[in-house]
């Protein structure tokens, strides 16, 4: 599914317009990346749905495959997300 139709199914049920209804997924995406990126320790819970937080990965001695050579990754943030159980429950339903 992609952005357009999740704005085609969201509009059709609440009674707004496309335009409307893709101003507001997007205001909410802005939001959701926005606050993790100001407080990377803060985490965003919607109940019913899931956790967005940002984890930090430690830093790591990897390996090129191709050459054998090591490779040294620093540390990052990732973002990530975690389903809450009603999520998990309805989709293991399906």
């Amino acid at each position: 599914m992609t952005k357009a139709d999740l704005v085609d199914k969201v509009s059709g049920k609440t009674g707004l317009t496309k335009k409307e209804t893709a101003t507001v997924i997007d205001e909410f995406i802005k939001a959701i990346i926005i606050a993790l990126s100001q407080d990377p320790w803060e985490h965003i819970e919607i109940r019913g749905f899931g956790t967005f937080r940002v984890k930090q990965r430690k830093a790591r001695v990897a390996r090129n495959p191709r050459t054998g050579a090591t490779v040294n990754v620093p540390a990052k943030l990732v973002p990530t997300f975690k389903a809450s159980k009603d999520f998990k429950a309805i989709v293991t339903q399906a």
